[in-house]
């Protein structure tokens, strides 16, 4: 695997995509990146950029942040619920 050189751009092609996401984990996830001041789109690159590595996307402080947020908008899922979602009817 090649390795990026730190603090150089790197360009990319992006895509306009239409997903579902439960709408209280986006909630969450907007707030996040509103919190860390960026886009929804590159917090999603972020956090799956790191998730393909096997790392952490988040920090101590940015994982109280999110613990509030869940509370705030009512998110009581968790990783165990992954692959579970069933949409309503």
């Amino acid at each position: 695997m090649t390795q990026v050189a730190e603090n150089k751009a790197i360009v990319v092609e992006r895509t306009q995509t239409g997903v579902k996401i439960e709408k209280r984990l986006l909630k969450v996830l907007k707030a996040m990146a509103e919190y860390h001041d960026i886009t929804l789109g590159d917090l999603l690159e972020g956090i799956v950029l790191h998730a393909f590595d096997g790392k952490v996307a988040f920090g101590e402080e940015s994982l109280a942040r999110i613990r509030q947020l869940k509370e705030v908008y009512g998110l009581e899922l968790d990783a165990s619920a992954s692959h579970r979602l069933q949409e309503k009817s």
